[in-house]
């Protein structure tokens, strides 16, 4: 499982010469030296190469185990806290930064974890075309962008059309979760989510769940300190 060479590279033009609207911007972090060396020398072992084609799940994880994904783990420090206490469980991280596939390769040789994977990659991408329908035990979004300008907000990830794609891929009793500590998000993601057929609210209609044992992120950690309020979400498909 070769790494990308660049990580994180922008996607060329279509052969129309429109270019896909994107929930996410490169940045360009500064990689530590030992996130530089963790891409080197573990990457080939945890980071899958994006191909436009089914995974054969069974084949990555060299198991049956259920399998989740986490779009977007920053960091990494709540996905690792997850596949270090459900070591039945498989995660696949899908991440464009590279600092945080980094870090998150670094977590991994340190617990010496085998059940999580990454991708590099634009995850509408993945998950349209390397994920096969109903294989998804759980999908996980904690703080995307919420893309505050409104002229920005066809930018937010969670919008009706990738909603309905996520759904497609959970399997029946399969979780939906999602967290944000931006209100007006938090309020649109409740409104589309509650409006997909198939996707039962966890706690009622209209209504935001308890987080749970979900471990906090890095990100949301910091928030708290600041005094943010963090809106959870929680479905599952029929």
């Amino acid at each position: 499982m070769p790494v990308i060479d660049k990580l994180g590279s922008g996607r060329p033009l279509t052969t129309s010469g429109w270019r896909p609207v994107r929930s996410y911007v490169i940045r360009g972090g500064r990689l530590t030296s030992s996130q530089r060396k963790a891409l080197k020398t573990l990457s080939a072992d945890f980071v899958v190469e994006y191909r436009p084609q089914p995974l054969d799940l069974v084949a990555l994880f060299r198991n049956r185990n259920p399998v989740v994904i986490e779009i977007g783990f920053g960091m990494g420090d709540s996905l690792l806290a997850m596949a270090a206490k459900l070591p039945e469980t498989n995660f696949i991280g899908i991440e464009v930064h590279q600092p945080g596939i980094g870090k998150l390769l670094m977590g991994i040789d340190q617990k010496q974890l085998n059940n999580i994977r990454v991708i590099n990659h634009d995850a509408r991408e993945v998950m349209e075309h390397c994920i096969a329908d109903g294989s998804l035990r759980g999908i996980q979004i904690f703080f995307p962008d919420p893309w505050h300008k409104k002229r920005h907000h066809k930018r937010r990830l969670i919008q009706t059309e990738f909603v309905a794609l996520m759904h497609r891929k959970l399997e029946a009793g399969g979780h939906l979760r999602l967290a944000t500590d931006w209100h007006p998000y938090a309020e649109q993601m409740l409104e589309v989510l509650d409006n997909t057929d198939g996707l039962v609210n966890q706690a009622r209609t209209g209504q935001f769940v308890d987080p749970g044992d979900r471990p906090a992120t890095k990100f949301e950690k910091r928030g708290r300190k600041l005094g943010h309020d963090v809106w959870d979400l929680c479905y599952e498909r029929e």
